[in-house]
């Protein structure tokens, strides 16, 4: 089973989320298990603060090193090989579909949302393994991310999926976009499924697929094609 631990201030974020769809059933079958824990219960005074102002002025509030650290100690008092510590901060790398299949290797994962103005650098330098953004933007706080995260990965553990093609078929989980779906009915509105997806031949469907893929990332994501590790028979249709 891998094991989620979210520390957060505001823990309640998290409930509706996790408590439907792939991440409920994934939870249900025992594939997953994710634990949500506030950080204002490991605060030191009786006001449970978790946040205060900065070192040398300015505006906002920094978080504070020792609820987190305490919360940590609690939560994950030894640290396995394949357990790691995530500090959600937009100075993190960009999360992407990479980063969620190193993720899924592991069996653990304590994620901690960061808020205010930022979070003590001694969390960074100490407490934490590594730092992951969403992006080039900011949020309130890092649940969001954390969200988003725990969805990416859980979808990369075996038997969560119904269909193990799924997360293998995936845009950017073989480095190109994906091609194109269609469903039943085969023509609506004059809309026509292609036809070579109805013609049972499972080899052109497969080069379709691919032909489609490839003019669809070169379209849209053409630095990925780069990466992407392209056949001569692929850089002949780019």
């Amino acid at each position: 089973m891998f094991r989620f631990d979210i520390l957060s201030i505001f823990p309640e974020m998290f409930s509706s989320p996790f408590d439907c769809s792939l991440l409920k059933k994934a939870q249900e079958k025992k594939l997953i298990d994710i634990r949500v824990h506030d950080i204002r219960q490991y605060a030191l005074d009786k006001h449970k603060m978790t946040d205060d102002a900065p070192y040398g002025g300015g505006g906002g509030m920094v978080m504070k090193v020792e609820p987190i650290d305490l919360a940590l100690a609690e939560v994950i008092p030894e640290k396995g090989p394949d357990a790691r510590v995530v500090l959600l901060t937009p100075q993190g790398e960009v999360f992407n579909q990479r980063i969620a299949e190193e993720l899924a290797g592991l069996s653990r994962l304590v994620l901690i949302c960061g808020h205010y103005e930022g979070i003590d650098e001694r969390v960074r330098a100490h407490l934490v393994d590594r730092e992951i953004s969403l992006g080039d933007f900011v949020l309130t706080g890092g649940e969001l991310s954390a969200m988003v995260l725990v969805d990416a990965v859980s979808r990369l553990i075996p038997n969560v999926l119904g269909n193990s093609e799924s997360a293998r078929d995936d845009s950017f989980s073989t480095g190109l976009l994906e091609y194109p779906h269609y469903t039943r009915p085969a023509e609506y509105k004059g809309w026509r499924v292609p036809e070579v997806l109805l013609s049972g031949n499972h080899k052109d469907i497969n080069y379709w697929r691919r032909i489609e893929s490839l003019r669809r990332t070169f379209a849209r994501w053409p630095d990925l094609i780069d990466k992407a590790g392209l056949t001569p028979e692929d850089e002949d249709i780019v």
